[in-house]
């Protein structure tokens, strides 16, 4: 029950829903998806943990209001992670294998264009785990995730406009741009792409 929650709140967070600035108060959440205030607490606790929301005494929890620095600042450790990485795996992984992701990166294109920000999110996740998973590191993964997860938490003033459909479009295009040059094993294009990803996140 409680992982159902999460997951509900991730999704109100990500789509604007749950408001930056706003307080929420667990019994009113708990109205809201039909259930008790128990596990939306605990699920409100896990966000504050993660740094989505933060504890209002004897109120609730506020949405964390994030702007474009913060987003910079997530798309800049993204990119120190995920660039050696891929480029290591462009030289090891097959053509085949990267191929068979295709319908992943397909995917996150179709969810761009239905302009959903929290479908987007999602396959896009997705597609950045299958990649990642090629390394064999879970850990990479995990924190990889974690930091895809914080950099879909609702944006504040020109950074959420940013985050449009046409950029949707634009970044999901740059997935099957990016199978392309692995399959081709084009190491600068891996790395150019890859960096360009983040800069643009």
């Amino acid at each position: 029950m409680r992982g159902q929650i999460l997951d509900a709140l991730r999704t109100a967070l990500v789509t604007g829903e749950l408001r930056p600035g706003e307080v929420y108060s667990a019994p009113a959440l708990g109205e809201r998806f039909g259930v008790s205030a128990t596990p939306v607490r605990e699920a409100m606790q896990q966000l504050a943990l993660d740094g989505a929301v933060e504890v209002v005494p004897n109120r609730g929890f506020r949405v964390v209001e994030r702007g474009a620095r913060e987003l910079a600042e997530l798309a800049e450790v993204r990119a120190l992670i995920e660039v050696p990485v891929m480029v290591r795996l462009a030289r090891t992984v097959s053509a085949q294998r990267w191929a068979e992701l295709r319908p992943l990166a397909e995917a996150t294109v179709r969810a761009a264009a239905s302009g959903c920000r929290a479908t987007y999110a999602e396959s896009d996740r997705v597609f950045h785990r299958a990649l990642l998973s090629l390394a064999g590191n879970e850990q990479l993964v995990q924190i990889a995730e974690d930091l895809h997860r914080r950099a879909q938490w609702p944006l504040m003033g020109a950074a959420a406009v940013a985050r449009g459909r046409a950029e949707m479009v634009a970044d999901a295009a740059e997935h099957l741009a990016l199978l392309d040059a692995l399959i081709a094993r084009d190491l600068d294009v891996v790395r150019a792409l890859v960096g360009e990803h983040f800069a643009g996140a």
